[in-house]
């Protein structure tokens, strides 16, 4: 049935109700409560689905075979939804993320230049579980060209043309806001910063490692505060954890 949207008149409250989402949230998304102690998985992680055909999308972006390169810290961010009301908490549930609340259907766009890393066509959240692996439903994640993984989930379309290995640009569209997953019904973009682990690239990293709210601010605001360094450092404190 069709998706209902978030009336613009609603967001006011907005922030009412991602208090609601991430309660939640908080029982469907095992994971670690800063300062708390690591709770176990619910069960093995398993990879997004590949990228398919998308008929429905929109047009395809140009893209270029992927190459490797060193990470660059000189690169343009922008705001991760292209739209004129939106809403997001400085905080997340369970651990460091932030839902971004717009109606279904607004833009999410490639945060800077980078590749494709994952692309999930298939919606296959059961909150009977397993919970963790498919909690986001419908999602992209992105290695951008300053080596740190940017990760959007609940669309409710991926852009036609967007696979694994494509390389996009910043502002290009990658999908539309949704409520696939684990979104309970809302609106909304899970959006998650984190390193690529070599190897060992768990749900439990890909959904976010640092807080992404002071760099939301400064892209919202057309500024270019990056997260590299705080990823590294976080990397270089944690590795990449085996578990949640």
């Amino acid at each position: 049935m069709p998706s209902p949207t978030i009336r613009r008149r609603a967001y006011p409250v907005l922030l009412l109700l991602a208090t609601a989402l991430a309660a939640g949230c908080a029982s469907t998304r095992p994971g670690v409560p800063p300062g708390g102690t690591p709770s176990p998985p619910a069960a093995p992680a398993s990879a997004d689905q590949p990228a398919a055909p998308d008929p429905t999308g929109s047009a395809p972006p140009r893209t270029t075979p992927a190459t490797s390169a060193s990470p660059r810290a000189d690169l343009r961010h922008v705001f991760p939804v292209r739209s004129g009301k939106v809403a997001y908490h400085k905080t997340h549930s369970g651990y460091p993320a932030t839902d971004i609340f717009a109606d279904c259907g607004e833009p999410v766009v490639a945060v800077t230049d980078g590749t494709i890393l994952e692309v999930s066509r298939v919606d296959r959240f059961d909150k009977r579980g397993p919970l963790g692996p498919n909690n986001g439903g419908l999602s992209v994640a992105l290695l951008g060209d300053d080596g740190v993984r940017y990760y959007g989930s609940h669309l409710s379309a991926i852009a036609d043309g967007v696979a694994a290995g494509v390389r996009v640009r910043a502002g290009l569209k990658l999908g539309e806001v949704g409520r696939t997953g684990n979104a309970n019904n809302v609106c909304h973009l899970h959006f998650g910063i984190s390193p690529r682990c070599s190897g060992q690239d768990g749900w439990w990293i890909r959904r976010g490692v640092i807080w992404p709210a002071r760099y939301l601010d400064s892209w919202r605001k057309g500024g270019n505060r990056a997260p590299a360094s705080e990823v590294t450092a976080w990397q270089r404190r944690h590795g990449c954890p085996k578990a949640p």
